[in-house]
């Protein structure tokens, strides 16, 4: 469906009193966490996007990472005291349903990855590791969920900044300060490819849908486009001012969400490789998270627009509908 020519901004509040740091949405939520300990839950059925839930004290000094399975039942949330919390989404809630413990080494578990079907968990270390672990569900419980640990690889990059797995999970990339992104087979453990970019940080990479691409970008202020399979470049695109924080694919791969410092966020249409919309937030307000939000059903009827959300040092959350005109 094509973009339209103009936009409409749903809404537009105050979620948080701290830098808002990560976003995950589901057909009906917008999960965000924040500099403060909670992480809340946003309900997208409702026209004023009203909180829904309250994760209190999720994590004491704030929460880095959010990870969400694609049948959105699972979430995984990272803490800056360095605990990693397991949520499942149970009778319309979220429940905290297991945990990583905090390491003595800070950045022990950095940013986490979860399979689409929520059953693995892939999370980067401070030192160039991949930890692995399978989240082994309680079958008296039905909502618990114990992690155990059964791989570590090794990608010598340094700081994982970033992880993904491919929507079919055969593939996890991480990427590092270096520049490097590395591609791991998932089912073999073996490194299939060592992406050199940019020589600065890649802090967000994603697969697309099909896991056909793997989008990357960073301090570069670009983003750079690789088949995901053969490890080619096939494409960069270039038009932000300051590191891009953050990149999301449409449901249907069409198109490409990137946000960044400079407060600005961008739709790509990845057929003709070019920008197709942006939206200014403030060059004072950088953004550290944007999301497509899942198609779902709104008031009865089935939302056809594409909506975006969009969070950062603003201490805003943003939904807007499609995307504006100019580039």
């Amino acid at each position: 469906m094509p973009l339209a020519k103009h936009s409409m901004i749903l809404a537009r509040h105050h979620a948080h009193t701290t830098d808002i740091f990560t976003l995950a949405a589901t057909p009906t939520q917008i999960i965000s966490g924040s500099g403060s300990p909670d992480i809340k839950v946003h309900s997208t059925t409702t026209p004023d996007f009203e909180i829904s839930q309250v994760l209190k004290s999720a994590h004491p000094l704030g929460t880095h990472h959010l990870s969400l399975s694609a049948n959105h039942t699972t979430l995984v949330s990272v803490g800056f005291s360095g605990e990693t919390k397991i949520w499942r989404f149970v009778d319309g809630i979220w429940k905290a349903a297991g945990e990583i413990p905090a390491a003595k080494k800070a950045g022990e578990f950095w940013a986490p990855a979860l399979s689409s079907d929520g059953q693995y968990l892939v999370g980067t270390t401070y030192d160039g590791r991949v930890n692995v672990w399978e989240l082994v569900r309680d079958e008296k419980d039905g909502v618990k969920v114990t992690p155990k640990k059964f791989a570590e690889w090794e990608t010598r990059g340094g700081f994982g900044l970033a992880v993904d797995v491919s929507s079919d999970n055969t593939l996890t990339a991480t990427s590092h300060p270096s520049g490097n992104i590395y591609v791991f087979n998932t089912s073999t453990t073996r490194l299939t490819h060592s992406l050199p970019t940019q020589a600065s940080p890649v802090r967000t990479i994603r697969f697309s849908p099909g896991g056909t691409l793997l989008a990357a970008a960073g301090d570069a202020r670009i983003i750079s486009l690789y088949d995901a399979r053969s490890g080619e470049a096939v494409a960069n695109l270039g038009g932000h001012d300051a590191w891009i924080t953050s990149l999301d694919w449409s449901h249907t791969g069409e198109y490409l969400l990137s946000g960044s410092m400079d407060g600005k966020v961008k739709v790509w249409s990845v057929e003709t490789r070019t920008c197709v919309a942006t939206h200014s937030e403030s060059e004072a307000q950088g953004l550290w998270s944007v999301q497509w939000l899942p198609k779902g059903e709104t008031s009865g009827e089935r939302t056809k627009a594409e909506r975006f959300v969009t969070a950062g040092n603003g201490r805003l959350i943003s939904i807007y509908r499609e995307a504006s005109g100019g580039a």
